[in-house]
């Protein structure tokens, strides 16, 4: 699984100009997911997010979680994470899991992260021709993925 996370102050996701998903503090988060994905990769990937100190503490340093904070999770599927460009012009998306394999992982790793976060989270809808938007708060992006633990 290949995540991309975005700390925000307020994020939000349409589908048919129809807000689906928002939140105020917290992270919007792109998810990628590969045929070889699995429980394990869930459950890292989601304790990683859930406890990743990115937000900033009293004294301004980055030293909290989105947990510490109580703050929000937006997860939004998005297959185009496992682009593979080393070839030509033209991506290909052939590590990319195919729906019947994806969308039961998308929802497992969507159970966990409100488990992890103890909290509902916000979600955009797999498949669907989406419109994110986000304040990114810093920036602070972070790349993180379950097959190259660094």
């Amino acid at each position: 699984m290949r995540a991309f996370l975005q700390r925000v102050s307020e994020s939000q996701v349409k589908v048919d100009n129809t807000v689906i998903g928002s939140i105020q503090n917290g992270l919007l988060i792109l998810v990628g997911i590969e045929a070889t994905d699995g429980i394990e990769d869930i459950q890292w990937l989601s304790n990683k997010i859930c406890h990743m100190r990115i937000f900033n503490d009293a004294q301004g340093l980055m030293n909290v979680s989105v947990k510490d904070i109580d703050g929000d999770i937006l997860v939004v599927s998005q297959f185009t994470l496992h682009a593979e460009t080393k070839k030509g012009n033209r991506p290909s998306f052939i590590n990319a899991a195919k729906p019947d394999i994806a969308i039961p992982i998308y929802e497992q790793f969507k159970t966990q992260l409100a488990q992890d976060l103890g909290k509902p989270i916000q979600c955009g809808q797999f498949g669907a021709d989406m419109k994110v938007q986000l304040i990114n708060d810093g920036p602070v992006s972070i790349w993180i993925d379950t097959k190259n633990k660094q």
